[in-house]
């Protein structure tokens, strides 16, 4: 999982919203990635995302090999 380095994403977030057990279940399935302190890992990946939602998403792709080139693109 990928965070930015805000305090309240780590894995007690997880126990606060789930049973604890069910928590400790998800945690375990879970390795956490911090991003720099400015985000930017972050930041680009929304940025590409709103890229894509842009020239892409807006229309239906119905065959894999058509959205994987125009995401290459």
């Amino acid at each position: 999982m990928v965070v930015d380095n805000l305090n309240i994403h780590n894995s007690a977030a997880l126990y606060e919203v789930f049973e604890p057990q069910e928590g400790r279940q998800i945690v375990q399935k879970l390795e956490f990635r911090l991003t720099s302190k400015h985000a930017s890992l972050l930041n680009q990946l929304e940025i590409e995302l709103s890229v894509l939602s842009r020239q892409c998403f807006e229309r239906r792709i119905l065959e894999a090999q058509i959205l994987k080139s125009e995401i290459l693109a």
